[in-house]
């Protein structure tokens, strides 16, 4: 694993972190967040998309990958679009050096 991956990876378990938190926000529950998550994984699980795999962190525990993949897109595509940017900033440099 070179150190783009754990930068990236850094960057992927931040953002699921944030996305968790999210289920409960000012002492109740979040309806909303966990119907958003479950599509993101219906979506993610049912197009078989992996996105930790994309960027070269294969996960070798079989749906893991497409799991954590539908919680993060279960944010949107603001926030995907900013992860991605992100990603691809990184990598960039790290091929430019």
């Amino acid at each position: 694993m070179n150190l783009i991956q754990y930068v990236v990876a850094a960057l992927i378990v931040e953002a699921l972190w944030e996305t968790t938190k999210l289920f409960w926000q000012n002492g109740k529950f979040s309806y909303d967040r966990v119907g958003s998550v479950a599509f993101g994984e219906l979506v993610a699980i049912g197009a078989n998309i992996d996105f930790m795999n994309s960027v070269g962190l294969p996960i070798h525990i079989p749906y893991v990958g497409m799991i954590l993949t539908g919680i993060l897109i279960s944010r949107g595509s603001n926030f995907m679009h900013d992860l991605l940017e992100n990603t691809n900033r990184i990598c960039s440099k790290n091929k430019d050096s």
